[in-house]
């Protein structure tokens, strides 16, 4: 089987000027493989809040300075 004449992309049959990725060439297959992991990958790390979505850290509570009566120096 020669999948060499294949294009990497089709156009699509339902009347749009869209394009998908054609899984008999390998080009595309690829394609449609990395698209699903990383998109997966994507998605549980939103679920977990990881990676670039987790969020900032809580800031440290406001600690005044210690507040001195008298002259400076006492």
């Amino acid at each position: 089987m020669h999948h060499d004449d294949e294009p990497v992309f089709k156009r699509s049959k339902w009347g749009t000027n869209r394009y998908y990725y054609n899984p008999r060439n390998p080009v595309g297959l690829a394609l449609i493989v990395i698209t699903v992991l990383v998109v997966g990958t994507m998605l549980i790390l939103m679920a977990n809040r990881a990676g670039p979505f987790e969020p900032p850290p809580a800031p440290a509570p406001w600690n005044p300075a210690p507040v001195t009566t008298g002259p400076p120096g006492h």
